[in-house]
Order: structure tokens, then C-alpha cells, then sequence
């Protein structure tokens, strides 16, 4: 499966995309204090890590996303068994791209879904809300978001 315009407005939304006041694209440090450029990416096409003070066009930005999130695909369509809708691919697609292939791999959201325990899966995102052990507000609603958009409810008044 292939992440849809409505999984892709989610990142864009939560992620937003910095620019400097001549509209490039700028580095930032996100909330959890890495190097972050464009929609949330922390390297670049070439696998080059971001640094900071950086800057790329709006565009490049865009061209990043695109290929970030063949990557971030991978990992839902490998290690998903259970079959998916598009809406519940766009929002753990979107939770990927946040947390990464390995905290998916040992959550267990990972065994929730492939037990196809669909009720349980909007918790199981939810608890993902914090950084360096602390409830982050963006975060958490980052999550409550994508498990709207788990269950195809309306996520964008959260």
C-alpha cells in the first residue's frame, strides 16, 4: 500500500516545515533534539544527516517527504500482516515516520495489529505521547489524531 493525501496532510499538519523569512526551508531541533528539516526529516535524499543551520527550498522539502515516506511504507506494508484500510495504513504510517521502524517492531501496538485486535489499536498508539519519559502536549495529540484517523473519524479538529 501507498500512504494517501489525507495520511500525508496528517504528517505535514503535525511536522509543520519551518522557513526563514525569505521562505527557504530551515533546520530545527525537534522535541527530541535532533537535527530536523523540511515535514520532520532528520537526513537528507543522499542519507547525509541534517545539521544545523541548514537550508533547503520548499520543493526539496516536498521531494524529501516523498522519498522518506517510500521508506516509512516499507515498514507497514513488511511487518502489518493483518490487511489494512487506507486510513488505518495513513495513521501508522504517519506513527512510523514519528517513532521509527524500531520502536514498531517491539511495540505492542506491532502485536495488537497482527492479531488483528482492531479495538485495542487506537490505545495502543495513544501511548506513545512522551519524550525523554515525559507526556509531550504535541505528541499526545499527534496520537489522539492518528487514532482518529485509525478508526476514519475526523482527526484535523484535535
Amino acid at each position: 500500500m501507498k500512504i494517501s493525501n489525507e495520511g500525508i496532510n496528517l504528517i505535514k499538519f503535525f511536522e509543520g516545515c519551518p522557513t526563514d523569512k525569505d521562505g527557504n526551508v530551515v533546520s530545527y531541533r525537534c522535541a527530541a533534539n535532533k537535527a530536523t528539516i523540511g515535514f520532520g526529516s532528520l537526513k537528507l535524499i543522499d542519507g547525509s544527516p541534517v545539521k544545523d543551520d541548514m537550508t533547503i527550498s520548499k520543493q526539496d522539502a516536498e521531494d524529501l517527504l516523498a522519498h522518506e515516506l517510500h521508506e516509512y511504507e516499507g515498514y507497514i506494508n513488511d511487518m502489518v500482516k493483518a490487511d489494512l484500510k487506507q486510513n488505518e495504513f495513513d495513521a501508522l504510517v504517519s506513527w512510523v515516520f514519528n517513532l521509527g521502524p524500531s520502536n514498531l517492531r517491539a511495540s505492542t501496538l506491532l502485536k495488537v495489529l497482527n492479531n488483528k485486535d482492531w479495538a485495542d489499536v487506537p490505545n495502543q498508539i495513544k501511548r506513545w505521547n512522551k519524550v525523554a519519559g515525559v507526556p509531550n502536549e504535541g505528541l499526545m495529540k499527534r496520537r489522539n489524531a492518528e487514532a482518529l484517523l485509525f478508526e476514519g473519524k475526523e482527526w484535523g479538529t484535535v
